[in-house]
């Protein structure tokens, strides 16, 4: 195939999982470095498990962290419909085509039957499989005459499609991450390719489409790779060329072992899926990264570097940037942990990276309460507290005392920071930044060293009292500064009310 055309095909049955979006954007990463295609189809033939709303919030999330496919069922194609439950007609014709094959038979046996002789080999203690030992004992159009099987399609006897393993044939199979292995057709079942329904099941679905839509690579989970030889021999028994393949490891949970599942995330306190999500049965709501205030460009980030290395271990890198150097060859076999602690350095960094403009965007969509607050004040305060922020939010959690006067002080800080000469010292500073003519911090910074120089104070000892004053606490930015940004009347009404109320 000449040109590279990759697709994500997530199935609209939840949100979109962080394993989900790490696939997807390993499928775009591949896809633009090579100046291929990114295609988005919606696996939609499980109606039984089907969520409603699944597939925007799927939609939605790839587009908020940066993934905007080519092709899709939102922006169309040449190769559409991007739903299967649209594509029956497609389907049909393919199911006819392969049963005309000796790849593929038609199988009567009903639930009861089957679970019938499950329970017999369960009871010898042996596990029952549908394949090319078992197989002509059972009732399909292998083991009945063309009469007795005629008889039954024109009864309408449900029936399902299966596909017919061969007999002892070792698949010489090549996966990009994980390299040459071997598979015998014996270990491999008679898998069902269409339900008594008509429809597909994902293995036929999936390759009928991948044809069909020009696929020529394949990325997926590992646990898609024991069906590997299957569609292998799918696309043999169709006479098509089969596409590249490359199954990537597993998301780990933070301990290392094991898959990552919301669980952990409930446990260790972090989302495991994009944005929130709301069941629409239970009203439960999941947490997403987006409401938790994490950027795009870093929830990108950090999810391409679990599991793939660039060059030299940068570790800051654009969508572009990653696009540039992305490699299946340095995708890694082994599975990668993930670290809470890690997304939130990569937030960080990011958080640094935006302007004041930016950060006081993101901080008044964070906290609503502040979308009319003064812009220049609020530009102000993100100056002064972006550096220790992960979050937009936390330059209002860390800044709350700019914009709520302390109600109480610290009892430790008082202890530490008051004595009975404070009241009357930081009475005289409230008098001299009250009559200041140029109230700015550096101002303010003088007034302070002169009454401190005035009284045989160091700086430490009008310091920490007057921040307490302010703040409630002793933490916080460069006094000075705190003044300036809440001004002349608010200062001096919480220093003269932490006086008049501090015994």
């Amino acid at each position: 195939m000449s040109k590279v055309r990759v697709r994500f095909a997530p199935s609209p049955t939840g949100p979109l999982h962080l394993g989900g979006a790490r696939t997807a954007l390993y499928d775009y990463l591949f896809a633009k470095n090579k100046g291929g295609d990114f295609v988005l189809r919606i696996e939609d033939t499980d109606t039984t498990r089907y969520v409603e709303g699944a597939e925007e919030y799927i939609m939605e999330a790839m587009e908020w962290f940066g993934i905007v496919p080519d092709e899709s069922p939102k922006h169309g194609g040449p190769y559409g419909p991007y739903r299967q439950s649209e594509r029956r007609d497609i389907y049909d014709r393919y199911t006819e085509q392969i049963l005309k094959t000796d790849y593929a038979y038609i199988a009567f046996d009903t639930p009861e039957e089957l679970d019938a002789i499950r329970a017999e080999y369960e009871a010898k203690g042996e596990v029952f499989s549908y394949d090319n030992k078992t197989r002509s004992a059972l009732r399909n159009s292998i083991s009945l005459s063309e009469a007795e099987v005629q008889e039954l399609l024109e009864s309408k006897t449900p029936f399902v499609v299966r596909f017919k393993m061969p007999f002892d044939r070792v698949l010489n199979l090549e996966d990009i991450i994980r390299g040459k292995f071997s598979v015998n057709t014996n270990t491999l079942d008679d898998k069902v390719l269409v339900k008594n329904d008509g429809m597909p099941t994902y293995h036929f679905a999936n390759i009928i489409d991948d044809h069909e839509m020009k696929i020529s690579h394949i990325i997926r989970g590992e646990e898609w790779l024991p069906s590997m030889g299957l569609h292998v021999l799918l696309y043999e028994a169709m006479g098509w060329e089969a596409p590249e393949f490359a199954h990537l490891s597993l998301i780990l949970k933070p301990e290392g072992k094991g898959k990552l599942s919301k669980r952990d995330g409930d446990k260790f306190g972090f989302p495991v899926f994009p944005l929130d999500f709301k069941d629409p049965q239970t009203g439960v709501v999941s947490n997403g990264y987006r409401e938790q205030g994490y950027l795009p460009e870093a929830f990108a980030n950090f999810l391409a570097l679990l599991g793939w290395s660039p060059a030299d271990d940068k570790e800051i890198l654009s969508l572009d940037d990653m696009a540039k150097e992305f490699d299946l060859n340095k995708v890694h076999k082994a599975g990668a942990r993930f670290s809470k602690e890690k997304a939130e350095w990569f937030n960080h960094q990011y958080l640094q990276q935006k302007s004041n403009d930016e950060l006081v965007s993101l901080l008044k969509a964070s906290v609503p309460e502040l979308s009319n607050h003064d812009e220049d004040k609020l530009n102000r305060i993100v100056q002064l507290m972006k550096e220790r922020a992960t979050f937009p939010k936390d330059i209002f959690e860390m800044g709350k005392f700019f914009f709520v006067a302390p109600t109480s002080y610290d009892e430790k800080a008082l202890k530490k920071a008051w004595n009975e000469d404070t009241p009357a010292v930081l009475t005289e500073f409230a008098d001299k930044i009250s009559i200041l003519e140029k109230f700015d911090a550096e101002n303010i910074k003088e007034s302070l060293h002169q009454l401190a120089e005035s009284k045989g104070l160091g700086m430490g000892k009008v310091m920490m009292p007057l921040r307490l004053t302010l703040v409630g606490e002793l933490k916080g930015p460069d006094v000075p500064d705190i003044i300036e940004i809440l001004g002349k009347e608010e200062s001096t009404n919480r220093i003269l009310n932490a006086v008049k109320n501090i015994n």
